[in-house]
């Protein structure tokens, strides 16, 4: 029974699909292109007016933010299939998230860093960082996740999200700033300061 399952999904299930659409009508192919056409246009976003981050201001006005906003509106709303996946994966997740998130007094905006970080898989970067929150072995053992070659809790996503919160913590005593605090998640809390000395000379220079 088995080996006729396997050769019904492996051998007859692809070629049925396929001759689906080959046998299909010239009335069908013809209908089916009309709902397309119909129902699927490609159109630039109107972008909002106004932007908040965890109860911060994003800054709209500026060019680089406004052209990067633009960018990842587009994108994401293009990329349907992915963008339908994240959506169903959200429903799972982000009771979980939240609730961690709240425990901690983190704003509930910061749900978005794992889902922007991994997509809700438990993926692992060319650098090494794993989990839904893509913790580095280095930075996870540093916030309490017992990572080693029996366990590697990077990939439980309630103990990862409270690790998560603990770095949050860290970083909003540096920054007292939620969205500085989001930036650092990404370039690290040296990162970030070193972004913002080089911006504070770049003032410096201009003005003196």
């Amino acid at each position: 029974m088995k080996k006729l399952l396997k050769w019904f999904v492996v051998g007859f299930l692809p070629v049925a699909v396929l001759l689906f659409f080959i046998n299909s009508s010239p009335n069908d192919q013809l209908n089916r292109q009309k709902e397309f056409n119909d129902n699927y246009g490609i159109y630039a976003l109107d972008l909002p007016e106004k932007a908040v981050f965890s109860g911060e201001i994003v800054p709209l006005n500026s060019t680089d933010v406004h052209e990067r906003f633009d960018r990842e509106l587009l994108v994401n709303t293009y990329w349907q299939s992915q963008t339908l996946l994240l959506l169903k994966r959200k429903e799972r997740w982000f009771p979980v998230i939240e609730s961690i998130l709240k425990e901690h007094n983190i704003p509930g905006d910061f749900k978005y860093l794992a889902l922007a970080e991994s997509g809700f898989t438990n993926t692992v970067s060319p650098s090494g960082a794993a989990g839904y929150w893509q913790f580095l072995e280095a930075t996870g053992n540093r916030y309490g996740l017992e990572i080693n070659s029996e366990v590697d809790e990077r990939y439980h996503v309630e103990k990862a999200t409270h690790a998560a919160c603990l770095y949050f913590k860290e970083a909003y005593a540096t920054f007292k700033n939620w969205s500085l605090v989001a930036a650092s998640y990404n370039m690290g809390i040296e990162g970030v300061k070193n972004n913002l000395k080089n911006k504070m000379l770049q003032i410096f220079t201009v003005y003196f």
